[in-house]
């Protein structure tokens, strides 16, 4: 088994060097195999240089934006390029590049996997879990935002569904890229929503959702915040919209689409 780690990257290069360290510690000291797929969103300030520097010394493979395309084309091909390189029984992890996600918890969201989770979701909102550097404004509309999607995307009591670091079968999601081919990330190009649409498809395919406690470290951030609130937000109520429309939503989509597969077979 190995950890195919996705990192998606613009203008982080004040944070890679202890990034990456960071990620060999907690994988090494685990006794876990890992391999970087760095998504290089086409940075300015560096970056890619470093990243070449990098690759030299861990293991990894650089995926070259030569334009900032936004979040959620860099995970789609972050994403996609993972589920190729990736046997049935990998894991698939994504954490930020920007160290508020901080690699120690890699084994804890390991482990959940191993234990049965086919998601293993890195949460703020459990008992051991929290906030450090958050302004004010920010930890309501993220707490907010939640409860929200607790109403509209039900998941059994799911309580962090924004937060990006997460662990996934690579069986799943390549599973899921064969299943949707293009639309896995409909609403790419709307700001930080990929994370939130990501994880309602993959539910909607039936997966597994085990939440781990993790402290989010906003303090030790050196880059700039890189999200588009107006941008995000609409692309959320788009996402609601699509999940619930009455003909040919997601939901009804998937599920007729399901109920054809296992007719077939």
């Amino acid at each position: 088994m190995r950890l195919n780690i996705v990192l998606p990257i613009y203008n982080e290069r004040e944070n890679l060097e202890k990034l990456f360290a960071d990620i060999d510690k907690a994988c090494t000291e685990a006794q876990l195999r890992y391999f970087l797929v760095c998504v290089n969103d086409g940075s300015s300030d560096g970056s890619k240089e470093l990243l070449e520097e990098l690759s030299k010394r861990y293991e990894s493979h650089i995926v070259e934006h030569r334009l900032n395309r936004g979040l959620g084309e860099t995970i789609r091909d972050g994403f996609e390029c993972a589920a190729e390189l990736s046997g049935a029984d990998d894991i698939i992890i994504r954490l930020d590049a920007d160290n508020t996600h901080a690699p120690q918890y890699i084994p804890d969201l390991v482990n959940a996997i191993r234990d049965g989770a086919d998601i293993a979701i890195a949460s703020r909102f459990l008992p051991g879990g929290g906030m450090v550097g958050l302004s004010n404004d920010r930890t309501v509309i993220s707490k907010v935002a939640n409860i929200i999607f607790r109403v509209c995307f039900p998941m059994g009591g799911l309580q962090e569904y924004t937060c990006g670091y997460r662990a996934y079968r690579a069986s799943l999601i390549q599973r899921a890229i064969d299943f949707y081919k293009g639309n896995f990330l409909q609403l790419r190009g709307l700001g930080f929503c990929c994370t939130v649409e990501k994880l309602v498809k993959l539910k909607l395919l039936g997966a597994k959702l085990q939440e781990v406690p993790f402290v989010l470290r906003y303090d030790l951030k050196a880059s700039e915040s890189k999200i588009a609130l107006n941008v995000t937000t609409f692309g959320y109520a788009m996402m609601t919209i699509l999940y619930h429309w009455p003909q040919g939503g997601w939901r009804r989509t998937v599920r007729k689409r399901l109920r054809v597969q296992r007719s077939e077979q």
